[in-house]
């Protein structure tokens, strides 16, 4: 596994080393705030009226084995993917076109099109945009060679709502303890010299982009102090994750206000300045005498359609888009995120040199002088197709309706946050169940091979052992003008490594499939 030919990994644990190690991991993660609100599988809303609970959150005994130059790769391309995706969401034709290309049979991105086309009629009065962005990759196992080579081939690129920041930092730091103080007393002992366990900034690097897009924002023409503001869903479990930004903030900024607004009470709590900027104010429950000029909103949700229940939530939209307040992200940012664009990006040739790329989608979006950032781009791309009635598209929807064939897909609506992906065998009948004029709004990717790893994972208390699959995230903040095409800021901003099951399809920690996880670079 990797490289760790001799070492039986994870190590074998006796009951009382078990038991040990499993007390360690849930005080440390209480005292440190690796913490999530439980679902109500767990504790029933009934038992815990008043919403007081907190469980761990689930992880990994110990870091799973990465691929060091898989690592690498994936870090070395991340400012690159930045200012990819700040010059998608300022092409609005690119946009435009692949929004109509599947908006027939996805209501949801019609309507945030629709938020879009809106606003762009009456004018935005904010041209300065903030990308909160993560990459994911899984590890793609190539046996096709005398030895086998591994790549980062990217799964998916989250344009909104990027979670995990900050439990994925305290993970770092809970596997970095572990390494000093547990694992080399165990009867197979693991050194803290043999484990080369990366930093990861996440939190640092994230509440960063938020502080740098605050400062850009003018002091208020009306007289009232700026403020950032967190959206979040309705009865948030993942909530200590967002809470670590909060406080890295307050330490960093003290003097920078923060609030956080449900989505459901955005109309409630905001209005709009009656001035050609449309200056967005907060008008906080808890001191209604208040008000406070919204300098940067931060959504943490608004990704899905249940966040939609109806029109006035989707009032509540456009009420954000055309506000002055410096949005993360905007709906064209958002829009940009949508795995159509992903796939049009990553149809292009694999180029074997800089020169070759030159010509691909992928590079008319990237300088001329980036050329090789093209190609190291273009390697973590795996193959993805519409399900049009292109060539391609007929080409793709014959694998997807044959059962054998479409074992090595996984079929991908235009949504984040997990749960909704088809999988395998399930493609045909899926297919089957929809119009088939809907079908173009999906695309087919090929599935990534990962190598096999092993790890324990702790979960609501029980313990899961057996083969596991590593997704790595790699945040990045960036900040950009709509207008002048000009990035004032593109950062990496540490990782993300979670791990769920080898027999779960979906690894959505919060969704209740994955676990939260680090790396072992090796």
């Amino acid at each position: 596994m990797f490289g760790l030919t001799g070492l039986a990994y994870p190590p074998s644990l006796s009951e009382a080393e078990t038991e040990h190690l499993i007390n360690t991991i849930k005080d440390w993660s209480a005292s440190n705030g690796l913490m999530i609100r439980p679902p109500p599988t767990v504790i029933a809303a009934n038992v815990d009226p008043k919403c007081i609970a907190a469980i761990n959150a689930p992880v990994t005994l110990f870091p799973s084995p990465f691929p060091r130059q898989c690592f690498a790769q994936a870090l070395g391309v991340q400012t690159t993917y930045n200012e990819l995706y700040a010059a998608v969401s300022r092409n609005e034709e690119f946009i435009e076109d692949t929004v109509k290309q599947v908006i027939e049979g996805d209501e949801f991105i019609k309507n945030l099109w629709a938020v879009h086309q809106k606003v762009k009629a009456e004018g935005y009065t904010q041209s300065l945009s903030l990308g909160i962005f993560r990459s994911d990759y899984m590890i793609h196992q190539d046996t096709t060679t005398d030895s086998p080579t591994f790549q980062a081939k990217q799964v998916e690129f989250n344009t909104i709502a990027a979670s995990f920041g900050g439990l994925s930092y305290y993970t770092s730091r809970l596997h970095r303890y572990l390494s000093t103080r547990e694992y080399p007393l165990l009867n197979n002992a693991i050194s803290s010299d043999m484990m080369e366990l990366p930093s990861n900034n996440s939190v640092p690097g994230l509440a960063a982009g938020l502080e740098t897009a605050f400062n850009a924002y003018p002091t208020s023409e009306l007289g009232h102090t700026n403020c950032i503001l967190f959206l979040v869903q309705d009865g948030e479990r993942n909530i200590f994750d967002q809470r670590h930004l909060e406080y890295r903030l307050a330490e960093v900024a003290p003097s920078v206000p923060l609030f956080r607004l449900a989505l459901s009470r955005i109309k409630a709590h905001t209005s709009l300045a009656d001035t050609p900027r449309r200056q967005l104010l907060y008008h906080p429950p808890q001191c209604p005498g208040r008000t406070y000029e919204v300098a940067v909103v931060y959504l943490r949700g608004m990704y899905d359609p249940s966040d939609f229940p109806d029109q006035d939530a989707w009032d509540a939209r456009y009420h954000l888009e055309r506000s002055a307040a410096i949005k993360c992200p905007t709906v064209l940012t958002q829009l940009a995120g949508t795995k159509k664009v992903q796939q049009v990006l990553a149809t292009t040739p694999q180029p074997a040199a800089a020169a070759a790329a030159a010509s691909s989608v992928l590079s008319s979006f990237i300088k001329v002088a980036d050329a090789e950032q093209v190609v190291e781009l273009s390697r973590t791309f795996t193959n993805i197709y519409p399900m049009d009635t292109s060539p391609a598209g007929l080409e793709a929807r014959r694998r997807a309706l044959d059962p054998a064939l479409a074992e090595a897909y996984v079929l991908k609506p235009q949504r984040e946050g997990g749960g909704n992906n088809i999988y395998r065998g399930a493609i045909p009948a899926f297919l089957s169940s929809i119009p088939e004029e809907h079908w173009k709004s999906y695309i087919l990717m090929e599935l990534i091979t990962p190598p096999p790893v092993s790890n324990l994972i702790l979960r609501n208390g029980a313990l899961e052992k057996g083969g596991v699959i590593c997704e790595l995230g790699i945040y990045g903040t960036c900040l950009w003008d709509q207008k002048t095409d000009e990035i004032h800021h593109n950062e990496l901003a540490g990782y993300l490594l979670r791990t769920k099951g080898d027999k779960s399809e979906e690894g959505g920690v919060a969704a209740g499939y994955g676990c939260m996880d680090s790396c072992w670079l090796v």
